[in-house]
Parts: C-alpha cells; sequence; structure tokens
C-alpha cells in the first residue's frame, strides 16, 4: 500500500475496481500485485478507485495489445486482478473494472470516474449485500446403442439390403436418442434457471464457455450468473438440485461466492478507452 500521493502525469495507472470515497480501510495492504508501485486510492467526488502504478513497457497502448494475445501474460494478471478485487470485496462493496483497464495519470483515472459517476453509484447501490454465484449444466453424450447383429466390424452397413436397412435404421435411432437427450438438457436448463432466478436479486445468461477454454467435458447447456443478497443465501443454494435429483448424462457445477462481476454493467464502458 502507498500514500496517496500525485505521481507524474504520464505515469500508467491499472485500475481494478471503484469503492466509496470514504472506503478507505477497504484498500488492501498487499505487494504489488503487478510489481508496479503497490496499491493506491485515486479519489474523484464519491468515488475512489484501486489502481497500481505500472511499467510502461508492458501497459503502454501498443505493448498492452500485444500481451493480450499472450494468453500466460493474460492469466498472470487476470489472477492478480482477481486477487484484488476479491480483497476489496471483503471489506467493502466495489465496482470491478474490466481487465487491463490502464488510465494515463491521476487526472486520466478521475475522468474515467466522473464519466461513468452516476453508473457506479448505481451499481453500488444494486451490488450491496449481495455476492455472485455462477450456475453451470453440462449434458454428457447419450449412452450408446448396443450394436444390432449383421453389422459389420467398423459400424458401417452389412452386405445386402436388409443389413443397409438394419443400419439406417440403428443411425436413425441414435440421432432420436441424441435429439431427446438434447431437447431434456434444455428444458432442465430452462427450469433450473427459472427456479434460480426466483431466489436471486438479479441473473445473468453467459454464453457458453468454450471447451478448450473450461475443459469440461459434455454440452454446456447453462452458464448462468446469479446476485444473491447474503441474506438469501440459503434459500438460493436449497435450491440447487443435488446431483442424484438430474436425469443421468446431467452434470451440475456452482461455484462462488464471488464478488459481482457480472452485475456490473454499464459501470464500465468507458474503460476501453481511458489511455
Amino acid at each position: 500500500m502507498t500514500e496517496d500521493r500525485p505521481l507524474d502525469g504520464d505515469t500508467l495507472f491499472y485500475v481494478y475496481t471503484v469503492i466509496e470515497a470514504s472506503a478507505t480501510d477497504a484498500l488492501p495492504d498487499m505487494p504489488p500485485p503487478l510489481g508496479g508501485g503497490g496499491l493506491r486510492l485515486v479519489s474523484a467526488g464519491r468515488h475512489a478507485a484501486v489502481v497500481e502504478a505500472v511499467d510502461a513497457l508492458h501497459f503502454e497502448e501498443e505493448p498492452l495489445r500485444g500481451h493480450l494475445e499472450d494468453l500466460e501474460w493474460l492469466s498472470a494478471v487476470a489472477r492478480a486482478h482477481h486477487g484484488v478485487v476479491a480483497a476489496v470485496g471483503g471489506a467493502t462493496t466495489t465496482v470491478p473494472m474490466r481487465l487491463a483497464t490502464v488510465c494515463r495519470g491521476e487526472e486520466g483515472v478521475r475522468r474515467l470516474l466522473a464519466g461513468a459517476d452516476e453508473r457506479i453509484a448505481a451499481a453500488l447501490v444494486r451490488l450491496a449485500g449481495a455476492q455472485e454465484w455462477g450456475v453451470k449444466l453440462y449434458a454428457g453424450p447419450p449412452p450408446a446403442a448396443p450394436a444390432a447383429g449383421g453389422g459389420t466390424e467398423g459400424g458401417g452397413p452389412a452386405a445386402g439390403a436388409s443389413g443397409g436397412r438394419d443400419y439406417l435404421r440403428r443411425r436413425l435411432k441414435d440421432r432420436d436418442v441424441r435429439e431427446a437427450s438434447r431437447t431434456r438438457a434444455a428444458r432442465t436448463a430452462r427450469d433450473l434457471h427459472r427456479e434460480l432466478s426466483r431466489h436471486a436479486a438479479a441473473a445473468v445468461l453467459h454464453p457458453p464457455q468454450d471447451r478448450r477454454l473450461s475443459r469440461a467435458e459434455g454440452l454446456h447447456v447453462l452458464n448462468a450468473a446469479y446476485l444473491v443478497p447474503a441474506a438469501g443465501r440459503e434459500a438460493f443454494l436449497d435450491a440447487v438440485p443435488p446431483p442424484d435429483a438430474l436425469d443421468a448424462g446431467l452434470r451440475l457445477e456452482v461455484t462462488g461466492p464471488w464478488v459481482p462481476y457480472s452485475f456490473t454493467a454499464g459501470a464500465d464502458e468507458e474503460a476501453g478507452a481511458a489511455l
């Protein structure tokens, strides 16, 4: 943690998250997460940003653009970003900024805060006393139908008209089983989302996660986040069905509680042009 003293106007500041200006005790005392000048607060009116002075060699606009293509570098920055946001969020209500939000000088940070003042204020009210929970539902492939007699070793049609008809019937049956399985999974996802939303202050449906990133097996049929008031946490978790209540092949994953990243829409929309 550093003193809140002015730095050079060309200093680049990485902006982690925003809090009420009065919540100065929420600034974490930790080593510089990005190896920069340590965490500090930059205030503008009723809000303050948790920032860190960072090296222009990595965070100036041009090198930063290149780094955003480097998954290893980006993952390290994401871990640092989340660590700070989680520490701040454990002490006070906070509005996380987008990953890799960088401003030039303290005045740049203040312009960011001033431009989003009303949206930040609304988000702080919306997020107060609430946590984010993530729920994902995966559907595995349906069990393979036993091979009927008369098939060939490679699974193709057997010789003759009768074998060909049997092969086509099996293919059609397999297709029908897959379609029925997808329909049941979609219906379960829809019903589950409706039920969990009843126990949340807000809910967001995210696109299915890229399998290469999630490394999860099966079809991703639900990827949702729920804003749950702390007082309603038990009721929300009780509404999550146990594994044995799901159809065969369905797998549920619940994560949280998190700082409500998914419910700050609009508060950081100026961040992309912060530099």
